[in-house]
């Protein structure tokens, strides 16, 4: 469950299974626009993870004391494990924000599980427009919402590590267009 406490002044918020969005008043000024994606992942996934390297490590003490193999299948399970919970678990985001203060530019935060936080700031006059764009991969189709930057050959994405659905991008590319200067158009193409 999502701790609205966090947050000093919900103005809007949308819930699905994987994802909350929230739109922040963090300050008094209005100037400063702050969006949130929360990810929602419960703690089954951990038990899960955890409780399946802890079998492998003891079936490898089970064969290693009571059938006399060799010590090396324990070392070797016990790295396994490693391997998979890092490869299952790898690092976990919290959240991902984006801060908008029309005067100066954009900060985009990354929040992870354990603490850390990365900040990317973008200054306003080097972003030319916000564009929501459609990826198409062979197994999966997401939206994702990206600022094209002045004198980049390159996007910068928004949310650099989760994937939330459109309906919750649009709320943050509108804010994005208002404080940008750029129009809201919508784009289809047609064949």
């Amino acid at each position: 469950m999502l701790d609205f406490s966090l947050f000093r002044m919900v103005i809007f918020s949308i819930s699905n299974a994987r994802y909350t969005y929230v739109h922040d008043q963090k300050y008094s000024s209005e100037d400063v626009d702050i969006h949130h994606i929360v990810s929602r992942s419960g703690s089954a996934k951990y038990v899960f993870v955890y409780a399946t390297a802890l079998l492998v490590l003891a079936c490898a003490l089970y064969l290693y004391v009571l059938k006399e193999t060799s010590i090396s299948l324990v070392y070797y399970s016990l790295l396994f494990d490693i391997f998979i919970v890092k490869l299952l678990l790898g690092k976990p985001v919290k959240k991902e924000s984006v801060v908008i203060m029309p005067a100066f530019g954009v900060q985009l935060e990354t929040h992870y599980v354990s603490g850390k936080v990365i900040r990317c700031f973008v200054p306003i006059d080097k972003i030319l427009k916000p564009v929501l764009v459609e990826c198409v991969t062979p197994v999966t189709c997401y939206w994702t919402l990206s600022l094209i930057i002045r004198g980049e050959s390159e996007m910068v994405l928004v949310f650099k590590k989760l994937r939330p659905p459109v309906k919750m991008l649009v709320h943050v590319w509108k804010a994005l267009c208002a404080a940008t200067g750029s129009k809201e158009e919508t784009f289809t193409h047609a064949e």
